[in-house]
């Protein structure tokens, strides 16, 4: 499976700021992991430890994982953020004022209280910028190459939020382009043994999102958000069986042409 990473070249360290899997990849799904990693740049200092860079307010846990099996499973290309979310979340509008958090599910990150306007330019241009650039590079290929993507965009989320357990495996979030949503919704709630939320525990009818409003319902294409429960997919085995378990429902979603034109909802 081929794999690259992209560099922004405006990077103060160097780093790549996102991960390409498979870009040559022929399934006409396009997949997406906007919290992907939890890594920080050098230089950046968020003022918290190792263990709690590896909790959930840093990433989206298993969700990564996930999306390269799917990609492999699917013969899809995907892209991954590379840097934490608390660096800078790729899934937030650039005026939401949790695009640079100060705090996270109770936790305070210390090194963005004192984030100035010129910070918070180079974060975006660093960091935000090329993973949002390349996605779009990636859909247009896929266009230019006669083959309308979709988008799917994989998160994860906590068991437990405010002391309130979540009974749902997934969530399919959607706004008005039903076009994935609605034969995912009947494929997977049709597992006797799955919950399955229609958006649940978070709306894509949220516009403080920012992927699928911006790659899919802005260009029209059909396009969903997975929200997977992370005690679900936090092992190699989770996310691997989970994978396994998308990757039927998700390609069947290419069996009907009719789905993968331009409209505007």
């Amino acid at each position: 499976m081929a794999q690259s990473s992209g560099t922004a070249e405006s990077s103060a360290d160097g780093g790549a700021a996102f991960e390409l899997v498979n870009p040559d990849g022929r399934c006409r799904l396009v997949f997406n992991c906007d919290h992907a990693g939890h890594a920080v740049p050098r230089g950046c200092d968020l003022g918290l430890d190792d263990a709690l860079m590896q909790r959930h307010i840093a990433w989206d846990i298993g969700a990564a994982e996930v999306t390269r099996r799917l990609a492999a499973l699917l013969d899809a290309p995907a892209i991954l953020t590379r840097y934490s979310r608390l660096v800078i979340d790729c899934n937030r509008q650039l005026d939401d004022r949790t695009l640079i958090p100060c705090e996270s599910d109770r936790v305070t990150v210390p090194g963005n209280r004192a984030v100035d306007e010129a910070e918070r330019a180079r974060r975006i241009a660093c960091y935000f910028r090329p993973y949002h650039d390349a996605l779009a590079a990636l859909l247009d290929r896929c266009t230019a190459e006669g083959r309308l993507p979709g988008l799917i965009a994989v998160h994860s989320c906590t068991p437990v939020m405010d002391g309130v357990a979540r009974p749902w495996h997934i969530g399919i979030l959607w706004n008005r382009d039903g076009r994935f949503a609605a034969p995912l919704l009947v494929r997977l709630r049709a597992q006797p043994d799955l919950v399955v939320g229609d958006n649940e525990p978070y709306t894509g009818r949220d516009p403080a999102g920012y992927s699928i409003h911006v790659h899919g319902a802005h260009r029209g294409i059909p396009h969903v958000l997975l929200e997977i429960r992370q005690d679900l997919i936090d092992t190699h085995h989770g996310a691997e069986t989970w994978a396994r378990r998308l990757a039927e429902p998700l390609r069947s979603l290419t069996e009907d042409a009719s789905r993968f034109r331009v409209e505007h909802r």
